[in-house]
């Protein structure tokens, strides 16, 4: 038994095995939200309901309103059965191909078949994909501009859904993202923080992979692709299980620590976010109890409630110092040319910011990936993990075992 190797060559049965498994995808995406719809708690935040299908919907500004509520779950059911719908068209047709079709495809139908080793054909079918993720790209830009906009937890007023009619297109804003360090405050393409920039850089995407697939369907590749690369079956699929693993390990990082494309009100806090909130928290508590907060020293020596970060600016203070580089909607009113603003923190502060942060930080993505009741220290009927942590670590997962694979092949 040679297991995927014996389709090598078959190409007939290999679209049967890629069309079914394509079904197997679309099921998942349709049961698992029709799931969710069914268990859904209108009382509760998403985060707190073991969801992570509804969120991805929400975002796309659909059934949710002002502050991330949800108002109507018909769209979503009406997705799942699309799915669902889908997935039995892709069925039949992985069976078909599998059991019933031709075996190759060469003969019968030339723009389908194809030979490993043809070098212009594979180009060419990389062309293609190239153009079809493109488009898929552009969509998201089409939803976000024209089809009813998408779900911006920075609107002015507190999240809301709304239409991105300025996107950013220029390609310093759009590279800056790319070429800076992924670590800190930089975070890489992570560091995503307006709709503009999310927007624009689907745009820029989307243009990119066209005019790219347009490319690679329209020429032969040159000598010295010709003499890099291997040309095979299995060659191709290191080359394919290497990029999944990238945009793996991509998706960890960003459901961990954006809070843009991943609005908190949906996915709950960040790490971060949670630690931030518990110090803004218990600022807010002492210092209606008198202390004054802008001097309160640490049992450190730095400022208990405030101290200054590495450049200068005001932060808040204790273990959470590590945490100053966060941007978040409830924080950002507070903050001034320098960091926090004194005068706002001692004046301005408004009871939605205080319910935020104490929501958040009891919510904090802490558990892994045994976890099924968050806090160690929680009391028995508590059962909260955050989606951001199932998230995370799935997709550290499936990033890393396809780093695995695309070592083996």
């Amino acid at each position: 038994w040679s297991g995927n190797a014996r389709l090598i060559n078959v190409s007939g049965k290999l679209l049967g095995a890629h069309v079914a498994h394509a079904g197997l995808m679309v099921f998942w995406a349709g049961a698992m939200i029709l799931f969710e719809v069914s268990h859904f708690v209108p009382e509760k935040p998403l985060y707190e309901q073991g969801f992570i299908c509804m969120q991805h919907l929400a975002t796309l500004g659909y059934g949710i309103g002002p502050g991330g509520e949800i108002t109507s779950t018909v769209p979503y059911f009406a997705v799942g059965v699309i799915h669902l719908i889908s997935s039995a068209v892709l069925g039949f047709g992985g069976i078909y191909h599998s059991l019933l079709g031709p075996d190759t495809l060469e003969e019968s139908f030339p723009f389908f078949g194809y030979d490993w080793r043809d070098k212009n054909k594979m180009t060419t079918i990389l062309g293609i994909h190239l153009c079809l993720l493109g488009l898929g790209s552009l969509l998201l830009v089409a939803k976000a501009m024209y089809l009813g906009g998408v779900y911006d937890t920075w609107a002015p007023g507190g999240g809301d859904v709304r239409y991105i009619t300025t996107p950013t297109l220029n390609p310093i804003v759009i590279f800056g993202y790319v070429f800076r360090s992924p670590f800190g405050g930089d975070g890489w393409v992570v560091s995503v923080n307006n709709m503009e920039d999310l927007v624009g850089g689907h745009i820029w995407v989307g243009i990119l992979c066209i005019v790219g697939g347009v490319w690679h369907i329209f020429t032969k590749p040159f000598s010295w692709a010709r003499r890099a690369f291997v040309w095979s079956g299995e060659a191709y699929l290191s080359y394919s299980l290497a990029a999944i693993s990238l945009m793996g390990f991509t998706a960890s990082l960003y459901a961990w620590y954006n809070n843009t494309a991943y609005p908190s009100e949906l996915y709950g806090p960040t790490g971060p976010e949670a630690s931030q909130s518990q110090a803004f928290t218990f600022l807010v508590r002492d210092q209606r109890l008198g202390a004054n907060v802008s001097s309160a020293q640490g049992p450190t020596g730095l400022g208990k409630y405030l101290m200054r970060s590495p450049s200068g600016e005001i932060i808040f203070g204790g273990e959470t110092m590590r945490f100053w580089d966060l941007r978040a909607p409830w924080v950002e009113p507070l903050r001034g040319p320098n960091g926090l603003d004194i005068n706002k923190i001692k004046n301005d502060i408004q009871p939605w910011q205080e319910r935020r942060a104490a929501e958040y930080m009891t919510h904090a993505p802490l558990g892994s990936l045994n976890s099924v009741g968050g806090v160690a220290t929680e009391i028995n009927s508590v059962n909260y993990v955050s989606p951001r942590s199932w998230l995370c670590c799935s997709h550290f997962f499936l990033g890393f075992f396809f780093l695995i694979g695309h070592w083996w092949h």
